[in-house]
């Protein structure tokens, strides 16, 4: 039964996390450097991304994350308290990664020495594997930066 339930959520999340759209906001394109080389893991405090665009170059719209947040919900809710397969995203912003109470996390996302600033929330959405390598979260990212801006709105505001 845990095969098929493992099988159904692997299912949902690549039909929901593939994809997303390439974003043609001025904003974006404008915000964007050059591609900085992949050199493995950012340390905790680093926030530079691999598209080269910065969280603070964008707005993000709640109204637009919510809908973005559906990729999340196969396996995260922003509901206080409540952990499915990934733990609870209420109130992420400014927590310590690895820090949701009755979570089971990876040691790589517990001992990561990560806050969740929307900085680094926006760096890790990109990516995740790459700035927690062997985190048990199999999302492969996230490539819009607009989408990412959006969803960290919603997160940070989710009424």
């Amino acid at each position: 039964m845990k095969t098929v339930a493992a099988v159904v959520a692997l299912s949902v999340l690549t039909a929901g996390c593939s994809g997303g759209s390439e974003s043609s906001e001025p904003a974006v394109e404008k915000a964007k450097a050059e591609t900085p080389v992949d050199t493995g893991p950012p340390t905790a405090d680093e926030v530079a991304t691999l598209d080269g665009v910065t969280y603070a170059s964008l707005t993000g719209d709640a109204a637009s994350g919510k809908s973005s947040f559906n990729q999340c919900r196969a396996c995260h809710v922003i509901d206080p308290g409540m952990n499915r397969l990934g733990p609870s995203l209420a109130n992420i912003v400014g927590r310590k990664a690895g820090s949701v109470a009755g979570f089971n996390y990876s040691d790589a996302n517990a001992n990561s020495g990560i806050t969740w600033t929307e900085e680094k929330l926006f760096q890790f959405l990109e990516k995740p594997a790459r700035v927690i390598p062997k985190t048990k979260m199999f999302y492969a990212g996230m490539p819009d930066p607009q989408a990412r801006a959006n969803l960290i709105a919603y997160l940070k505001n989710p009424s």
